[in-house]
């Protein structure tokens, strides 16, 4: 049950509804979620019940006893977190290697990648060991909230501690809350639907399956397309999983803000997979070891750091690739600011320059981009010879593709208040006509979409 048909939106109507008769009861609310959490699980994968509420029961354990262990007793504390990296780690481990040990036929074993779930419940132990953080006494609470089915697919990462809160106190949902709702998941359909994946099987698909019958500015095309596809794609789903908990009364954080108007990297990994790029820094990049006298640690555990996150994408080469280019550009770039003395403001840049700055970061993310999208390097090597053949025919981009493509940059581009505007002009209207704008949506996407969806890009990591 994946979170596009019409299957999983009745089925959260329906747990919504559930959820809202008990709102003055908290055990009640929280069971009804379980419940839900539980059979959404069970629909992907039996195989998923045990292991997920099992991993979150040790997760729990290990809180309470970090939460009554003093903080001198550093040895019992440390073997408290190292059982809970153990279990979450090897979930992530296993996810990993499984799929490759597998014949092709049985991939049906492992459905859905548990890193989002294991990223999140590390969120929880690391907290409570290093003093931070908010603890539960309910069980029920943090199986709720650790199998929480909007998010347990793709994200967003929450931290274990905001959301228990958010479960835990009084039930409320405005007027205002269920237009943002609706708006939500109308934007993630249309990015999903109409945007990701008809950019999907009308350019992207065709240009790296055989790059050879194009042009390389039509492999270039290609390549810049893909970049659009996968942010429509993944800023699609954390839309939906955003409306979704918000008929739940519960913000999700928000994980894209316009990511390809960065003038550099460091501004784009604070605008494109915002609570991936916190937890890194928090949990990864802050627990690196910085030997004194070494003043190129800061910019080696830079480079590891996103090279771990690339293997965390997928145990290849081309994942490898694409973790160090951002890395070295990450380093680089810290290097050139580093320099500047204390104190000392950034120069503003004129418009131009800006610009420049914008464009430039803009194809150093699509080259790497282009290793994350190949299966292989040789293919990565396929599509950048075509591209430095330099031949500059458009005859294979259609209209509609320049269209779409055309309408990505354009929404891409749509500034902030406008967005703020239509939402709370929906907050504003009466729910039976939230509603009908919602079916609406529904039904014009899939009059227009004629396809199938495709799987969620990074429901697979």
């Amino acid at each position: 049950m994946q979170p596009l048909g019409a299957v999983y939106f009745a089925f959260a109507a329906i747990v919504c509804v559930l959820y809202w008769t008990c709102c003055c009861n908290r055990s009640g609310r929280l069971s009804i979620l379980l419940l839900a959490n539980v059979f959404f699980l069970a629909k992907l994968g039996l195989f998923y019940l045990p292991v997920i509420l099992g991993a979150a029961a040790v997760d729990f354990t290990v809180g309470q006893g970090l939460q009554r262990l003093a903080r001198p007793q550093r040895v019992l504390r440390g073997c408290l977190l190292g059982a809970s990296l153990t279990v979450n780690l090897g979930l992530l481990l296993a996810t990993r290697l499984i799929p490759l040990t597998l014949s092709p036929r049985y991939a049906w074993v492992l459905p859905l990648s548990l890193s989002f779930y294991c990223f999140q419940s590390l969120t929880y132990t690391i907290d409570a060991y290093r003093g931070e953080g908010r603890i539960t006494g309910s069980l029920l609470a943090y199986l709720a909230a650790a199998s929480f089915f909007p998010s347990i697919v793709a994200g967003p990462i929450n931290r274990m501690s905001d959301l228990l809160g958010k479960l835990e106190r009084p039930f409320g949902l405005s007027r205002e809350q269920c237009g943002r709702a609706v708006l939500l998941i109308g934007t993630g359909l249309i990015k999903k639907l109409l945007i990701a994946d008809f950019l999907a099987n009308n350019l992207v698909n065709r240009v790296f399956d055989t790059p050879s019958l194009y042009s390389g500015a039509e492999v270039l095309v290609g390549v810049w397309g893909y970049a659009l596809q996968l942010y429509y794609d993944f800023s699609g789903y954390t839309d939906l999983a955003m409306g979704v908990a918000q008929w739940f009364g519960i913000e999700l954080p928000d994980n894209f803000r316009r990511p390809y108007w960065s003038a550099s990297l460091r501004e784009f990994w604070k605008r494109w997979h915002i609570t991936f790029s916190s937890w890194l820094k928090d949990y990864l990049y802050r627990s690196l070891p910085r030997p004194k006298g070494w003043s190129g640690a800061i910019y080696f555990n830079l480079i590891l750091t996103m090279m771990l996150s690339g293997l965390w994408h997928g145990l290849s080469w081309t994942f490898l690739v694409w973790g160090t280019l951002h890395g070295v550009g990450l380093a680089a770039g810290r290097f050139v600011y580093g320099r500047r003395k204390a104190g000392e403001a950034a120069p503003r840049p004129s418009v131009f320059r800006h610009s420049l700055f914008v464009f430039l970061t803009f194809q150093y993310v699509c080259l790497a981009w282009l290793f994350f999208r190949a299966a292989s390097l040789r293919e990565a090597g396929a599509v950048l010879t075509r591209i430095a053949s330099g031949t500059l025919s458009l005859a294979n981009i259609t209209l509609p593709v320049l269209a779409m493509l055309g309408v990505a940059v354009l929404g891409h581009a749509l500034p902030e208040p406008w967005y703020q505007w239509l939402e709370d002009r929906l907050g504003t209207a009466p729910f039976y006509l939230q509603g009908a704008a919602l079916a609406a949506i529904v039904l014009a996407i899939q009059w227009l979409s004629g396809r199938g969806a495709a799987p969620f890009v990074y429901g697979g990591f």
